[in-house]
């Protein structure tokens, strides 16, 4: 982690880059940033609109192809800033991704259902009338304006923001330098995962880097300069969408806290979180990321500077497991629909079930009975449903004081 206070930069390193027979981790160690490259995408979008390229206020459809119908509702379009600011009313992931590797869920998603999806998409409220966070959005506004400039997602983040900083670790890609220097990703049972590519939503969490670049990043955020970089970076600071009745108000991606007063973005993939955010008042910013899914973002704000209480969990107790039969497990193998944009794939691999919802990492099932499976990783159970033939119709997820109905897919 990195501590910024001024101009003084104070970096603590913990742990290794691979829980067993990995070496220490440093300044030069990469880690996937998740959804902080969202903050890229939308600064680069600034950074066409203070060029005069774009206007926030430009409909999405503009930059499309003509065979792709951009949902609308009620006359109104949605705009690049609709995009920017989880406003849009897409949905968080589209509902035809379907991927072959569950634990690299992106990766074969193509530009041709994206295109699909929004041809047939129906959104269910006014745009602008709620914020939901869409990683869809998000990604689909970085291939827009791939579409505008003629760059790749890459070479957008590169030319634009990582070689005026000097982040010379920072990319979509690995570089051999990068991947001699990269902690492997490690899941829920502290097990080596596999690294997420985004192909296709790149703007939604591609991008790779290190603690030394992230600090130049954030450094050159939190006093940015007269440059067009600096003005991209500054308007992207700027609120960009309010909802009083969420109690609620954003920039272009990045998200404010504690009065306003703390700007920041958190990230993950399957095997990692991260964290960065400063506070201009103050003139302090912090850099957290880790090659695990333990969540930053507590302590990320407590160092930023807001008071909150943080509370030990407490240990749980699981239920005693038991041992079901191969024959068995199979009946349970099959994609669970819990709303129209959320499903759970439930697959086994070497004899253990697991479970994956839609854009998330996979997580263990444990039988504690025929037709009832707890989870480790969260406080979750789940209870598998039958009809009259003995065949599973669904399940029942038990989480957070909620039964959540699920729905066995037939399958084409």
């Amino acid at each position: 982690m990195a501590f910024i206070d001024k101009d003084s930069v104070s970096t603590y390193y913990v742990g290794s880059t691979q829980l067993d027979g990995g070496s220490p981790v440093d300044g030069e160690t990469v880690y996937e940033i998740g959804s902080i490259s969202k903050v890229f995408t939308a600064i680069i979008l600034a950074q066409e609109v203070v060029d005069g390229r774009m206007n926030l206020e430009d409909p999405a459809q503009h930059y499309l192809p003509s065979t792709v119908t951009m949902p609308s509702r009620n006359g109104q379009q949605i705009t690049l800033n609709d995009l920017a600011t989880h406003s849009s009313g897409l949905p968080r992931l589209p509902n035809n991704m379907t991927p072959a590797d569950a634990l690299n869920p992106y990766a074969d998603y193509t530009v041709e259902q994206l295109y699909s999806f929004l041809n047939s998409y129906t959104l269910p409220r006014d745009i602008g009338a709620q914020y939901e966070y869409s990683n869809l959005a998000m990604g689909l506004l970085s291939h827009i304006l791939e579409l505008h400039t003629g760059q790749s997602y890459e070479e957008l983040v590169l030319e634009r923001i990582a070689k005026p900083l000097g982040m010379t670790n920072t990319r979509v890609v690995l570089t051999d330098n990068m991947k001699a220097h990269l902690a492997l990703g490690h899941n829920e049972q502290m097990q080596v995962t596999s690294n997420w590519d985004l192909p296709t939503l790149a703007g939604a969490g591609a991008i790779r880097s290190t603690t030394n670049d992230m600090v130049k990043f954030i450094m050159a955020n939190m006093n940015p300069d007269d440059s067009s970089l600096g003005k991209a970076m500054a308007l992207s600071h700027k609120i960009a969408y309010g909802n009083p009745a969420q109690n609620f108000e954003m920039g272009l991606a990045w998200h404010y806290t504690n009065n306003n007063s703390i700007v920041w973005h958190n990230g993950g993939t399957g095997g990692y979180r991260a964290f960065t955010g400063f506070n201009p008042e103050a003139q302090t910013a912090v850099v957290l990321m880790t090659n695990s899914v333990q969540g930053l973002d507590a302590l990320g704000v407590k160092l930023l500077g807001q008071e909150l209480t943080l509370e030990l969990p407490k240990k749980r107790v699981f239920p005693e497991e038991v041992t079901l039969s191969d024959e068995v497990l199979v009946e349970y193998l099959g994609e669970y629909a819990l709303s129209p944009d959320f499903s759970i794939k439930v697959f086994m691999e070497n004899d253990q079930l697991y479970g994956q919802g839609t854009g998330q990492g996979a997580f263990e099932l444990f039988a504690s009975a025929k037709d009832e499976f707890f989870l480790k990783a969260v406080e979750a159970s789940a209870s598998f449903q039958r009809n009259e033939a003995g065949e599973i119709t669904g399940f029942i997820l038990h989480q957070n004081g909620q039964d959540i109905p699920a729905t066995k897919m037939k399958m084409d």
